[in-house]
């Protein structure tokens, strides 16, 4: 039987990100320039907290979209966890979860002037005709039936990155 295109799983894109003020922050930033070759967003704080110091405008995390050969990168990140992720982690349309330290992927050995660090990976998925409800003319709603459950994210990870749920 053949599948409908249209009802085909992609991976949209994978979103690194870290978090932290000042010289830690600076840390971070140069940690995820090194694993994507890209300029990082900084993020700021929109609210005040102070029993952590944050006040509105700060500087408080980076992040950085990875589009392209986003199948290698995902492999990296998921070897750090091997190939092992909880269901609790999965979200309609994405999962996340976290590396605790970047000493862990494939490929990277320790900076001294990073120090050890972590980040956070959160993977999205789609389907086509999600453009339909992000162009700017003619916007059209996204039908429920077009969202990706936890089912189908499963399995799309187990039969293409031979991932594990538990």
């Amino acid at each position: 039987m053949k599948m409908n295109v249209m009802r085909e799983i992609r991976i949209e894109k994978i979103v690194l990100s870290i978090g932290g003020t000042g010289d830690n922050l600076e840390k971070g930033i140069k940690l995820l320039k090194m694993l994507t070759g890209r300029e990082p967003a900084r993020m700021k704080s929109r609210k005040r907290i102070p029993s952590l110091g944050v006040r509105p405008g700060l500087e408080v995390g980076a992040v950085v979209t990875v589009r392209k050969n986003v199948g290698d990168v995902l492999r990296k990140m998921l070897a750090t966890r091997d190939n092992t992720l909880k269901e609790n982690q999965i979200s309609e349309n994405c999962f996340s979860f976290g590396v605790k330290e970047y000493i862990e992927i494939p490929g990277f050995e320790y900076q001294r002037d990073i120090g050890i660090r972590g980040l956070d990976v959160t993977v999205v998925f789609k389907r086509a005709g999600k453009r339909i409800g992000l162009k700017k003319m003619k916007t059209g709603k996204i039908p429920r039936r077009n969202r990706i459950p936890k089912e189908e994210i499963i399995k799309f990870m187990e039969e293409n990155f031979n991932t594990k749920f538990i």
